[in-house]
């Protein structure tokens, strides 16, 4: 496929209209990424606006004192999804499904599940309505590092994005990934679970 010649850009990019230059090559001929090269933990590192106007220069700061993070790992052809912010111990994380489309590929996904960890602990978890068809949010994927240590990515709103790769964190958002797994698989819940007692096997 035409798309999996795309060569990987090694550099990450730093200003808009880089990220805008890169993005028409992606809607021309796509970016070739699959599902194992998206698979891990991104840490948002840069934000910009729909036409590539940079964030305020106290966006970063507030990015990285959130370790504002997307978490994907591949399932078959699909992959589970999480997005999490975190302040010391404690994480507000939302989970859910993620599919590639079309040529670009665009990574289609739909939250299902809210919850509010300390650590591997849950502590609340809250069941999220499904978003019409129509209205599911997206990232019309852009790029990624030839080493595959960033990914860019247009959100459904316009806004554009940059990742870095955090393998450090990969093994410790696994494990709470899988405890949520098993919840999902489990007799459904109240929308809101009670103070769990006892940390998840």
């Amino acid at each position: 496929m035409l798309a999996l010649e795309v060569p990987m850009i090694t550099d990450v990019p730093t200003d808009g209209p880089g990220v805008l230059a890169l993005e028409k090559k992606a809607r021309s001929i796509g970016t070739g990424l699959d599902t194992n090269q998206l698979s891990g933990s991104w840490l948002l590192s840069r934000t910009w606006s729909r036409r590539g106007i940079s964030s305020p220069r106290g966006t970063a700061v507030l990015l990285r004192t959130l370790k504002a993070c997307l978490i994907l790992e591949r399932q078959g052809e699909d992959l589970a999804i999480a997005n999490q912010i975190s302040v010391g111990p404690l994480s507000l994380r939302f989970d859910g499904q993620a599919k590639l489309r079309g040529l670009r590929p665009l990574l289609i996904f739909n939250f299902t599940r809210m919850s509010l960890l300390v650590g591997s602990q849950r502590l609340l978890m809250q069941d999220l309505p499904a978003p019409k068809p129509d209205r599911m949010p997206f990232f019309a994927l852009i790029g990624s590092g030839a080493d595959g240590s960033w990914l860019c990515a247009r959100g459904r709103g316009g806004g554009l994005a940059v990742w870095t790769r955090d393998d450090s964190a990969s093994r410790p958002h696994t494990t709470t990934a899988n405890a949520i797994k098993r919840d999902l698989n489990k007799t459904p819940k109240p929308a809101i679970e009670e103070r769990i007692q006892s940390k998840d096997a």
